[in-house]
Formats: C-alpha cells, sequence, structure tokens
C-alpha cells in the first residue's frame, strides 16, 4: 500500500464518526497547522480514483480555513487585487520620471531640505555616523567575538548588490539632493540598486537579536526607519531600493548561517588560518 504525506489547510476528521473536529489540544490552543498526517492509499485521487480535494470541501472548511490561516488568506485577496491593478494601470511614459510612492508621501520633507542646505548637511553626517555603526558592529563581531557570520553576511550582500546594481542602472531621480559628507562620502556615484544602507542595518540587527541584545537592535531597528525616510526625502534611493535591501539583509543572513552550518560539516578548520574560529564552532 502506498503512502503520502501532507498537512492539510482545511479542519480535520476524527476517525470516530468523521465528522470534523474542532483541532483544539487539551490545553485549549488552536494550533496554526494541524498535525494529523493524511494518508492516501491505492484507491486515493493521488492514483486516479476517488474525489479531487476541492470537491471535499465544506463551508465549514472555509471558515476554519479564514479563522485559522488568515495570514495567507489576506495575501491571497492581495493577488486578486493587484492582478485588477496591474490590468487597468496606466504604464509611465518612456520620457517620464519613474513614479514613486515613497517620493510623494516625503515631499514636503523634500521641499524642507531643498530650503535648508545645512539641515540636509547634519542628517547626512548623522546617516553616514550610523553606517559606521553598522560596519563597526559587523566587523567587531568577527574580529573580537570570533562570530563571522554577519561579516560573511556583509560580504555576500554588497557584491551582489554591486553586480545588481551594475546590471541595471537606475537614473538618478531629479529632485536628488546630494552632500559631500553623506555616505558614500564626497557625494560620488553609487548604485541605487538596492539599499546597502538598509540591508547593512538589518544583517546587524538580525545579528543583534541573535545575541539577545534586544535594545541595540531595536535603536538600529528606528535609525533604519528614520535613515530610509531619509534616503527617501532625498532622493537618494527609490522605494524599492529600500524594500528589497530589507528582505536582502534577511536573505544574506540566512546565506551566511547556512555557509556556517556547511563549512562545520566539512570541517575544514586545517591547520591554515580560518574565518570560522574555533570558538564559533563550538558554541
Amino acid at each position: 500500500m502506498s503512502t503520502e504525506t501532507s498537512v492539510p489547510l482545511r479542519r480535520r476528521s476524527t476517525s470516530l464518526n468523521g465528522h470534523h473536529s474542532n483541532d483544539v489540544a487539551f490545553d485549549g490552543t488552536v494550533p496554526l497547522m494541524e498535525n494529523n498526517i493524511v494518508k492516501k492509499t491505492d484507491d486515493g485521487y493521488a492514483n486516479g480514483g476517488g474525489k479531487a480535494s476541492f470537491m471535499t470541501w465544506t463551508a465549514r472548511d472555509a471558515i476554519y480555513v479564514a479563522r485559522v490561516h488568515w495570514i495567507p488568506c489576506v495575501f491571497a485577496v492581495g493577488v486578486l487585487f493587484f492582478m485588477g491593478v496591474e490590468y487597468t494601470l496606466q504604464m509611465i511614459p518612456a520620457r517620464s520620471e519613474p513614479f514613486d510612492i515613497g517620493f510623494v508621501v516625503t515631499r514636503s520633507l523634500n521641499r524642507v531640505l531643498a530650503n535648508s542646505p545645512a539641515l540636509n548637511t547634519v542628517l547626512a553626517a548623522l546617516n553616514t555616523v550610523f553606517v559606521g555603526m553598522q560596519t563597526t558592529y559587523i566587523v567587531w563581531t568577527w574580529l573580537m567575538e570570533g562570530r563571522p557570520r554577519a561579516t560573511i553576511s556583509a560580504c555576500f550582500m554588497f557584491t551582489c548588490r554591486g553586480i545588481l546594481g551594475y546590471s541595471t542602472q537606475l537614473p538618478l531621480p531629479q529632485e536628488f539632493l546630494g552632500s559631500g559628507v553623506d555616505f558614500p562620502v564626497g557625494n560620488v556615484s553609487f548604485f541605487l540598486f538596492y539599499s546597502g544602507h538598509v540591508a547593512g542595518s538589518m544583517i546587524a540587527s538580525l545579528d543583534m537579536r541573535r545575541m539577545q541584545r534586544l535594545r541595540l537592535a531595536m535603536l538600529f531597528d528606528i535609525l533604519n526607519v528614520l535613515q530610509s525616510i531619509r534616503l527617501l526625502g532625498t532622493r537618494g534611493h527609490y522605494t524599492i531600493d529600500l524594500a528589497v535591501g530589507v528582505g536582502a539583509g534577511i536573505l544574506f543572513d540566512s546565506l551566511a548561517g547556512k555557509y556556517e552550518e556547511m563549512m562545520i560539516k566539512r570541517h575544514t578548520l586545517g591547520n591554515g588560518f580560518s574565518l570560522i574560529s574555533k570558538d564559533s564552532l563550538v558554541n
């Protein structure tokens, strides 16, 4: 007899009477996903017989899914909504400036900074200090604490940013407000996509949370939000650059963790210099 396991979204049935149970544990909690295992035998739909899964759905199943699995339901509604947007939205003409909702929201901030060069310089200097804080923490975790994950993640992230930023070079917004003290210092060229400012801050914040430095992580998150608002206000990044920067920080932190696990499994300490410290492997 062939079997196949899956975790259903629907409410599960009891083996006693075939009716749906409430999926409530003895402590009164409702699990996010059911713990039961569905077995499909040789006469099941997977082998050409029986009913299709959707033919067994009931109204109670739909209510259960909407109540327990509301997060994917919200995203499902989002899929339908943006399908409608995609088929009705008028594209931006080729010779027009890109539309950015973040630029619309921060239009007043852009005017204030344009009329106050001194304030723009101060905020740019503070932003550069914050970038220095990120860099210092990330390098510190490797050199001083023997935990290279954040440093590896930053190397992955900035290299990928360079490749993507060079591959598709976005136009600098016409309302861009530069400063000689902004990072990169000297008001030089930089890749717009994606935001290394935001991604670097995410990498540092994630490492802080792993080490239970929760207050420091919260501080970095707040500064990251303020940094993002300033970058939109000065037109130093598009909104998509900032959003992808958050995702990039999470992604490359995860990849760096997988890289460490792989190195541990391969026992590559050897006799020479190793980026992975003995302390980080033991702990």
